[in-house]
């Protein structure tokens, strides 16, 4: 393939995390909300080593380049520009929160440490730890262990050196792990009417170290938090003799034992025990080990106690679809016309009312539906249960691989089985991204099917918070379809993805959507080249695949006006002395997460618009059973239209993207400034 001139993926990537840190940073965001932000920032960059720079590393440590990744061409000087970026950020980072904690203090509300408590907060420290605390918390002395324990990826430490007044050079290390897990972050502690005063649970530890040591007559002691991420991917091996749920339960095992990728410190640690550290870890300086202050793991703040004044800090409730409300029965909608959800503004329970209509419903015979990432008290999966306790044949594509999602999805695929529901669990060396539903009754003799295909995942707990769209459908062409991939799914020789070529009103990933967008840009470019009017308007989380972006240059050399929303990674650039119209490309980060996928072409005045699963990457295109749907209703196009149009004219929450990763807001001239988020709420709300 040509080489092309793009942004590497993972610098891209920290962009858009970058984008992220700028919302904690809007003085205009509530507190509460800055706050989260930064949790997500933490978050995001915790799992951005544990897969991308784990992956970085094992391209530099591989020769013959067989892996199941795609290499990049300088792995190394990729993770030196990422160490910089990174330090960078955090530096930033350590900035907005010292000026958030500055306008908490405002507020009367205080992150207390252990030499600012009063005599009876002392007394209550004392008392919660002996109630509360004390029997999660398990000391390990180490220095005189040949090896260092194990030290869980994602946990949180306590790093303490001991030491007596008069002997200060005989010093002990131990190690304390922090149980987030079972007892939260954070505490509230006594304080005067109209303040509140919170305390960090590693700091309910530090208080109490004299008593958790007391045995060992120290009179000293010096504690700061660390913590490790650790390689989080895992090969699947090729032994034919055991099974996928055996090999990703095996995985699961491998990941907590991988090799550290970071090593995340407060800088006022002891020197002495850093080194210890480091050297016991197999780290070395030239690795990830980053100084930092005294709190880490912030994802926790995610959860950070609802102290702040009652100030409204969501945007919008959720509200039912109006052509769904006030109805007795969805699926007698749905018979009738296709219907878009748009989440957030829109319900989810509407997508979970229509299966469970669809588990008592006496003339359904069958529900097949996948399932990539589900919430943890899942209604959707309770009824499909009931489908099944009803006498219905319940199919599940259930992927097992959804990183991170493994554990969780392992457990719903064996209950599902003990209730009877047909479990399929993919294909080998590629993850089901599709999110598809058809469901299929007899009435009067006659066989009904409808269904839904979706941007996002059946998921109600993260559709609250996730922008995607989801199609309810009894169109027989699409339902056939989608049909067609369950049928491919459930067949015994899946190797044979010709199966998939029977799919012909839907696009679907690895065999044609590819193929067909590329098809797509084509006729716009042929458009420009003949001077009539051409565009494309393309939405997604993620940008970077090659051979997509190649076409998207030919379009803009040869006139074709695109504009592109693109929330994260974006590896084209926009700007080139062969185009002819540069390409228009913001990213959109606020208090939902967009994470729709929808793609529009002029087509000759045909305007022609899709929504997807897929975003435009090698492992979505090549490496994924994945679905697009044409919306063909009229009424439904112009709504996606002017969504994504609102979208586009966004000047408060969009940033240009730009071949200088600058991130600079949109700015407008106009005297009303456009929040697109609010925008679509009241444009749905009043449809």
């Amino acid at each position: 393939m040509k080489i092309i001139h793009t942004i590497p993926r993972d610098i891209s990537w920290l962009s858009f995390n970058e984008r992220v840190l700028q919302e904690a940073n809007d003085e205009h965001v509530p507190l509460k909300e800055r706050i989260k932000f930064l949790a997500i920032h933490s978050n995001n960059l915790e799992e951005f080593f544990r897969v991308r720079v784990a992956a970085l590393r094992r391209m530099i440590a591989l020769s013959d380049k067989k892996a199941n990744f795609h290499f990049e061409e300088n792995p190394q000087a990729i993770l030196d520009q990422i160490q910089t970026i990174v330090l960078r950020q955090q530096n930033e980072f350590a900035r907005i929160w010292n000026n958030i904690l500055h306008e908490m203090n405002k507020e009367k509300i205080f992150i207390k440490n252990i030499h600012q408590l009063s005599a009876a907060q002392k007394k209550f420290v004392r008392k919660h730890f002996d109630e509360e605390v004390e029997s999660n918390v398990i000391p390990l002395l180490i220095e005189d262990l040949p090896t260092l324990p194990y030290l869980r990826d994602k946990s949180l430490y306590l790093g303490v050196v001991m030491s007596k007044e008069k002997t200060f050079s005989k010093q002990k290390y131990a190690l304390i792990e922090i149980p987030v897990h079972a007892l939260g972050r954070f505490v509230i502690l006594p304080s005067r009417r109209g303040e509140h005063h919170i305390i960090l649970l590693e700091d309910i530890i530090r208080f109490n170290l004299p008593y958790i040591f007391s045995y060992f007559g120290y009179d000293h002691f010096d504690a700061h938090i660390f913590n490790v991420t650790k390689d989080a991917e895992f090969d699947i091996d090729n032994d034919v003799s055991t099974s996928l749920v055996q090999k990703i339960e095996k995985g699961i095992k491998n990941r907590r034992k991988g090799k550290a990728v970071r090593f995340s410190y407060d800088k006022e640690i002891n020197a002495g025990l850093l080194e210890y550290l480091i050297r016991k870890l197999s780290l070395s300086h030239k690795d990830n080990i980053i100084p930092g202050g005294k709190i880490h793991n912030f994802r926790h703040f995610m959860d950070f106690p609802n102290v702040f004044p009652s100030k409204k800090t969501r945007t919008n409730i959720s509200f039912i679809h109006p052509e769904l409300k006030d109805r007795q029965r969805i699926t007698e909608v749905i018979l009738k016309k296709d219907i878009l959800l748009s989440f957030p503004y829109h319900s989810f329970v509407s997508v979970i009312d229509l299966l469970r209509e669809a588990a008592m419903d006496p003339d359904v015979r069958s529900i097949k539906i996948s399932a990539y990432r589900l919430a943890s008290n899942s209604k959707i999966i309770n009824a499909l249960i009931n489908a099944v306790r009803n006498g219905k044949e319940v199919i599940v594509m259930m992927e097992l691989r959804a990183r991170f999602d493994e554990e969780a999805n392992l457990e719903w695929k064996e209950r599902l089985e003990e209730e009877g529901v047909k479990v399929l669990i993919g294909i080998p060396n590629m993850k089901v991204h599709a999110k598809i539903c058809v469901i299929k009754k007899i009435h009067a003799k006659k066989i009904i099917q409808y269904g839904f295909i979706a941007t996002g995942n059946l998921n109600e707990k993260t559709a609250k918070i996730y922008a995607d769209h989801l199609l309810f459908t009894s169109n027989e062409n699409i339902l056939e379809d989608i049909n067609s991939i369950f049928h491919f799914l459930s067949a015994a020789k899946i190797e044979n993805f010709d199966a998939l070529n029977k799919c012909k009103h839907l696009m679907v990933c690895p065999n044609n959507m590819r193929k067909d967008l590329l098809a797509l840009i084509d006729h716009e470019i042929k458009e420009a080249k003949e001077k009539k009017e051409a565009e494309i308007i393309v939405k997604l989380n993620s940008l970077s695949d090659q051979l997509l972006i190649q076409k998207l240059y030919e379009a803009a050399a040869a006139g074709v006006t695109i504009k592109m929303i693109v929330r994260g990674i974006y590896c084209a650039l926009n700007e080139n002395k062969k185009f002819k119209k540069n390409i228009f490309a913001i990213s959109i980060v606020d208090e939902y997460l967009e994470h729709a996928r929808a793609f529009i072409f002029h087509h000759s005045g045909k305007e022609r618009t899709f929504i997807s699963s897929a975003d435009w990457m090698l492992r979505n295109l090549d490496h994924r059973i994945e679905a697009a749907v044409e919306i063909t209703d009229k009424k439904i196009k112009k709504e996606l239209r002017e969504i994504i149009n609102i979208q586009l004219s966004d000047s408060v929450k969009a940033r240009r993207l730009d071949n200088q990763l600058s991130n600079n807001y949109v700015h407008s001239d106009k005297a009303k400034k456009i929040r697109s988020q609010i925008e679509i709420y009241n444009y749905l709300l009043n449809k």
